[in-house]
């Protein structure tokens, strides 16, 4: 576990852990933090990956037949990511998701 600090007081993993939890805890901590690159990269990361899930979620309503399978299927695969980047964020690890890690990883380094 991280025993640094983020600038919102919290401790880094818990910050992190903040960013997945709620649905837009991402965009918080981007406003809010000024000094853990922990913390903005999984903030940047769960803004993607929700933003695209969400999406995903709402066009999937237009697909005819197989709509509500489509969209049952992206709860089940939000609720498993969910549960695996709370899980790595309170651990305090760098886990990136496939293709979302090395975005938000990218745009970390132009801040």
């Amino acid at each position: 576990m991280s025993s640094f600090k983020s600038s919102t007081g919290l401790p880094e993993n818990v910050a992190a852990a903040i960013c997945y939890f709620f649905p837009f805890g991402g965009a918080v901590f981007l406003a809010l933090e000024k000094r853990s690159r922990f913390v903005l990269f999984h903030a940047l990361q769960s803004l993607i990956v929700y933003s695209v899930l969400m999406v995903a979620q709402v066009l999937s309503d237009f697909i005819p037949l197989i709509g509500g399978f489509v969209g049952a299927i992206l709860l089940l695969l939000t609720f498993s990511i969910w549960l695996l980047m709370l899980f790595h964020s309170l651990g305090g690890r760098w886990y990136k998701l496939p293709w979302a890690g090395d975005l938000a990883e990218s745009q970390l380094r132009k801040l």
